[in-house]
């Protein structure tokens, strides 16, 4: 009877055990990143209200048992949104996190192939976000939407011409011969911004005072960029820039990163701006009278004043030159979406933008499309391409040594002239300058069209994951590609160009410029997390970049009747420019971050380029920084 009780006794213990461990409901699940739907590794998850909690591993797995369902989970990582998730069922979960608006841009480039928050950085970097880009008016460049949005960036005009013409200096960097414009890296590919002339000193004798390609009206290609695809920017200024990106890097580096899919619903998104251009105050007309004419210009000049003031003939050049209202409208079509392992963005953009010059303007059509791929759970791709095709007028100006540009003639040009075209379309000569400001206007052709491919891909290899340590390769490589034609036709009848005027009784100028820049890179990137907080990161690799620009120039002067073409002529002149440069070098760095407390790095690049006397010696790069984050340490409490 003994034994019966104690069977019963150890059965009903038994079951009483059974069902409190059954009790007990096991959640997992996985945290990825939202907008981009990586994996967010190493979340904070707690069960609300208790001491209960655990961290996901490095893949954004995570496993937490809990008492009794329902219950309160708590999701939190630095830089995304705290999240409180009400838990019914132990189902597999997936937490997607949304950053956090305050700190959407507190990641900052701090190698070639990785970031850091800023607060974490102690390099000088400054971003700039989509919205900051285009706002409420979009540019219709980007190097016009870096204008005004950067302290420390002088951003100046090359030309009031449509179509880009800005110069951007960082770091107050000057030279009177060499580059001072910053590197400018879109995705990982390495972008040309050359300003390539159009051959306009042959008239203009540009050259004869300075340099003939900053004085020929040229544009810079870094505005066949669409503002309407970049996600941030950011510009790195300090001296560190060179340490990461060589001696490219002197005049510091912007680093455009464009727009990628989020997994989840399609979205559509179109939007149209409409505006127009106009000059805010023209100079106006002197406030001439009879005397000061008679006294400046003689007593015919004072007579011509005298009649056409009493005809009310008199014309203010400047405004009619420069008073037109030109319109402008931006077009804009994207899609997106996608799921966890394919994204998509892709989008198309339509510019087209009138000058305040008559006959001048620029139009461009640019399409883009991202993709990201996660085949595998260890191996991640990514693609970014676009094209662009723009044709710019451009008209005469800017400075030159012959009179006979727009600006310089009207300088002279008084407002009692009749420069206006006769019943047959004749101009007549202006006989206070070099040329008919309205006939240069309305007969002057300078075009020039750009076809640009863009296209750069990474990979991205998980070789080795553990509890306290990971190895990633990541491989990018990058190709701009683009070809420019411009044209300019000054044809025989303009006055400059009358061999009685000393003209060349006609130029056409035809410049053809293909240009195929690429780059590669292999790196390895290291992390080991100690039990004291103490993580280390380590990354080294090898870089490559080829680039590859030919430029053919041909002048052809003593045009035959109406041709235009260059073999029409009595004379003809070919210039080449051709740019052929390898550079390739190493880049290694180590970090160490002690509880955000204290972070400290160092780091080594080395170059060598075909541009160098001798090609094969390697040129070196250090950096070292030390950032301490007083807010972290405990004695602010």
């Amino acid at each position: 009877m003994r034994q019966i009780y104690l069977v019963s006794l150890r059965l009903i213990l038994f079951l009483l055990t059974s069902t409190i461990m059954c009790a007990q409901e096991v959640l997992e699940g996985k945290t990825i990143n939202e907008a981009t739907g990586e994996v967010v590794p190493f979340v904070n998850v707690i069960e609300k209200g208790t001491t209960n909690g655990t961290t996901s591993d490095f893949d954004g797995n995570y496993s937490l048992s809990v008492e009794s369902l329902p219950t309160t989970l708590v999701f939190s990582y630095l830089g995304f949104e705290t999240q409180e998730i009400r838990v019914t069922s132990n189902s597999p979960m997936t937490i997607q996190f949304v950053e956090s608006s305050a700190t959407l841009d507190e990641v900052v480039v701090t190698g070639l192939a990785t970031s850091v928050k800023r607060a974490n950085a102690a390099n000088a970097v400054s971003s700039l976000s989509a919205s900051e880009i285009s706002g409420r008016t979009p540019p219709p460049t980007l190097d016009g939407a870096l204008y005004g949005k950067f302290a420390g960036a002088t951003v100046s005009a090359n030309s009031g011409a449509p179509g880009g013409g800005l110069s951007v200096k960082l770091r107050g960097a000057t030279s009177i011969q060499g580059n001072t414009q910053p590197l400018y890296i879109i995705d990982g590919v390495y972008i040309d911004n050359s300003s390539i002339a159009a051959g306009l000193n042959v008239v203009s004798a540009a050259a004869a005072g300075g340099s003939a390609s900053n004085q020929d009206n040229p544009s810079n290609r870094i505005a066949d960029i669409n503002p309407e695809d970049i996600a941030n920017i950011e510009i790195l200024k300090g001296a560190s820039a060179a340490a990461i990106y060589g001696s490219r890097a002197a005049a510091g580096v912007v680093i455009i990163t464009t727009k990628k899919g989020k997994a989840g619903e399609t979205i559509f998104n179109f939007s149209q701006a409409t505006g127009w251009t106009e000059v805010n105050n023209l100079l106006g007309l002197r406030d001439y009278n009879e005397q000061r004419v008679r006294d400046s210009f003689g007593d015919e000049a004072a007579a011509s004043f005298l009649e056409a003031q009493q005809e009310g003939t008199l014309v203010d050049y400047e405004k009619e030159i420069f008073g037109e209202k030109g319109l402008i409208s931006i077009t804009n079509f994207s899609m997106s979406g996608g799921s966890e392992k394919t994204r998509f963005y892709t989008g198309i953009t339509h510019n087209d933008e009138e000058g305040i010059v008559k006959g001048t303007g620029y139009k461009k059509t640019s399409l883009r499309l991202n993709l990201d791929h996660k085949p595998t759970d260890f191996i991640k791709l990514g693609l970014s391409s676009s094209y662009a095709h723009s044709s710019a007028n451009r008209g005469f100006f800017n400075n030159d040594n012959s009179g006979t540009t727009i600006g310089v003639t009207l300088t002279g040009t008084t407002p009692w002239l009749e420069l206006f075209p006769n019943e047959d379309g004749v101009y007549p000569d202006n006989p206070a300058g070099a040329s008919n400001p309205l006939q240069t206007r309305d007969q002057v052709r300078n075009n020039e069209t750009v076809n640009r491919f863009i296209v750069g891909g990474t990979a991205n290899v998980d070789l080795y994951t553990a509890e306290s340590s990971n190895l990633e390769l990541i491989l990018r490589g990058g190709l701009d590609f683009y070809g420019l034609k411009t044209r300019a036709i000054f044809p025989k009848s303009l006055q400059f160009q009358k061999p009685s005027n000393g003209g060349l009784n006609g130029v056409a100028v035809q410049g053809d410029t293909q240009n195929k820049n690429y780059n590669l890179s292999a790196f390895l990137v290291h992390n080991y997390f100690t039990g004291n907080d103490l993580n280390f990161r380590t990354q080294a690799g090898v870089t490559r970049e080829n680039f590859d620009r030919n430029t053919q120039l041909i002048s052809a002067t003593g045009l035959v009747a109406s041709e235009t073409n260059v073999d029409q002529a009595a004379n003809t002149g070919v210039n080449q420019t051709r740019l052929l440069q390898e550079d390739s070098g190493f880049f290694v760095q180590e970090e160490v971050n002690f509880q955000d407390k204290v972070i400290a790095t160092v780091g080594l690049r080395g170059d060598k380029s075909s541009n160098n006397g001798d090609a094969n010696e390697l040129y070196y790069y250090p950096k070292a920084s030390v950032a301490v984050n007083l807010n972290e340490f405990g004695f602010w409490n």
